[in-house]
């Protein structure tokens, strides 16, 4: 019986898009957009960030030295959160009848900058009892560690949890620490796959 029901955030209820981000980078910076992600992609930054082993001013400062961006902080965050789309992928009614009869927990690999922007523009995040994030945790999936400490959030045993993730490999992460796991495709799908499980919400 499932007592818990996980969500990731990125592409299962917030879509998003990097391309965005990178466009808007390459207008106040010397580099094509297409030429940034393999710039950021050279370093260790972001896993470092999304680590929380970066505070977020001194992730900005070093990703400004590596696209020779000269940008004031709050700027700078405005570009590296546009690539959020504003349009969520699941309706705000699952969760909220979801929240009134299971234990709601949302696991992401994220960063402060990003989630600080997300829980602003995102109210249905309000449903959630407990955010399991990787900055804060201080691993990303599918490290086991951060299963772990997912499961210990929705207190009860791992069979009873079910989590959706669009990444086929953190879904599998999930399996192994023994979560109930499915891969994200549509809102549809995710409502057929707990009506399986006997999940009701409405």
């Amino acid at each position: 019986m499932i007592k818990t029901v996980i969500f990731d955030l990125g592409k299962v209820i917030v879509p998003f898009d990097f391309k965005r981000g990178y466009q808007a980078m390459a207008k106040v910076c010397s580099h094509a957009a297409e030429d940034i992600p393999k710039r950021i992609g050279s370093t260790d930054l972001v896993t470092r960030f999304e680590c929380g082993r970066v505070s977020p001013e001194a992730f900005v400062d070093e990703l400004c030295a590596i696209l020779d961006l000269r940008l004031e902080y709050a700027r700078f965050c405005e570009i590296w959160s546009c690539i959020f789309l504003p349009e969520t992928l699941i309706p705000e009614n699952l969760l909220e009848g979801l929240r009134q009869r299971y234990r709601l927990l949302l696991l992401s690999n994220t960063n402060a900058i990003h989630f600080q922007m997300i829980r602003e523009n995102y109210p249905l995040l309000r449903h959630f009892d407990e955010y399991v994030l990787s900055y804060e945790v201080g691993a990303m999936k599918p490290s086991a560690r951060i299963y772990e400490e997912a499961i210990a959030r929705a207190g009860c045993e791992p069979a009873e949890c079910f989590f959706t993730d669009d990444i086929p490999e953190y879904v599998a992460g999930a399996r192994k620490a023994g979560i109930d796991a499915v891969r994200f495709e549509s809102a549809a799908q995710i409502e057929c796959e707990l009506r399986k499980r006997g999940v009701s919400w409405e």
